[in-house]
């Protein structure tokens, strides 16, 4: 049985440690923290397509959606599809979009104010217009991170560094503080830790500084069937009935704000979300930040690097995890590269060994 070691236990190496353990390879995935420890534990963790940076990322967003779905039903319960109320945008821009993702077949339903009001009761103040997409979801990055691992049967090493082991010019395995570990391939899954472990190898990988500040509230009195993206916040509820929100507006547009003051900022969504919804006295339960794994072009880096050597880097991790993680493993085990995928190969920002 072949070996693969995975560096990095966010959600990106658990799902490729998944797809690969299904395919019949024994796995090790190695962190310097814990399983879900950084982005991937802070994450807004909405599913969709509705946002892209260009065609190609559009495709790519529109199979990751296809590929949840496929996960859903294998590793069930973690998965809520509940549809998503967009109006980020308004004027000229909002019908460009609207006709833009209409024109690709993106299912979408356009609503005037009673529509908004409709979908979403609690809004003190509807839209004029908006966007139903109901394909889009959510899911918990941190729960889907753990039930990967667990379901993949891979040996997990929390709290290990680990560097890279080369050998006659191939990656053959990593060097931690437990030893030696032997390897066929390795991937580096690493987010915003990967340029640092291609260092030694003599390859750059510019990444963009994108911190990002997420909120979570305490239970609240009221429920919202939707992913709500308006202009000035983005909102969703999970199971519990606390609401999560990034601090930023438009927050997939990957610009962070100013974070020189954490709770500033977390005390200022929680008023926005007040005033959206009528809420007051509203308490954080959490406010965390994290460095969004941005690739310098800002879009994502998946492929080969070096002989015996992967690399799966991007935002957008959550809708793109799936995806990227059977695009990888099929190609690792001999299937060929997964045509969305072709426009991301890692040589376009990194030079090869």
């Amino acid at each position: 049985m072949k070996k693969i070691i995975v560096i990095g236990a966010g959600l990106i190496g658990a799902s490729i440690a998944w797809e690969l353990s299904r395919r019949g390879r024994e796995v090790t995935v190695i962190d310097a923290g814990l399983p879900a420890g950084l982005a991937s534990g802070r994450s807004f963790g909405w599913i969709n397509a509705s946002f892209a940076l260009n065609e190609a990322h559009f495709a790519l967003r529109v199979v990751g959606m296809a590929a949840h779905q496929r996960l859903a039903a294998r590793v069930p319960g973690l998965h809520r599809t509940c549809g998503c109320l967009w109006w980020e945008e308004s004027g000229a821009a909002f019908d460009a979009t609207a006709t833009r993702l209409a024109a690709a077949g993106y299912p979408l339903e356009r609503l005037d104010r009673a529509g908004g009001r409709a979908r979403a009761p609690a809004l003190k103040t509807p839209p004029d217009e908006a966007l139903f997409f109901p394909t889009e979801g959510w899911v918990d990055p941190a729960a889907l991170t753990h039930a990967l691992l667990a379901a993949s049967g891979a040996r997990v090493l929390s709290g290990v560094t680990a560097q890279l082991w080369v050998q006659a010019g191939r990656v053959s395995g990593v060097e931690t503080p437990l030893g030696r570990i032997a390897a066929d391939q390795v991937v580096i899954a690493a987010g915003v830790a990967a340029p640092g472990l291609l260092a030694p190898l003599g390859m750059t990988l510019p990444m963009l500084h994108r911190p990002g500040l997420m909120i979570r509230t305490a239970p609240v009195g009221l429920r919202l069937a939707h992913i709500l993206a308006a202009p000035e916040q983005e909102i969703r509820q999970d199971d519990q009935g606390r609401l999560l929100a990034p601090a930023a507006a438009f927050h997939q547009s990957d610009d962070g704000g100013d974070l020189s003051d954490p709770l500033g900022q977390a005390q200022a969504t929680l008023g926005r979300i007040g005033a959206m919804l009528g809420l007051t006295g509203l308490r954080p339960e959490a406010v965390c930040q994290a460095e969004r794994p941005v690739p310098g072009d800002g879009l994502p880096v998946v492929g080969p690097v070096a002989e015996g050597l992967w690399l799966a880097v991007l935002h957008s991790g959550v809708t793109l995890s799936a995806i990227v993680a059977e695009g990888l493993a099929g190609e690792m085990t001999g299937q060929g590269v997964l045509a969305e995928l072709a426009p991301f190969r890692a040589e376009r920002l990194i030079r090869p060994m």
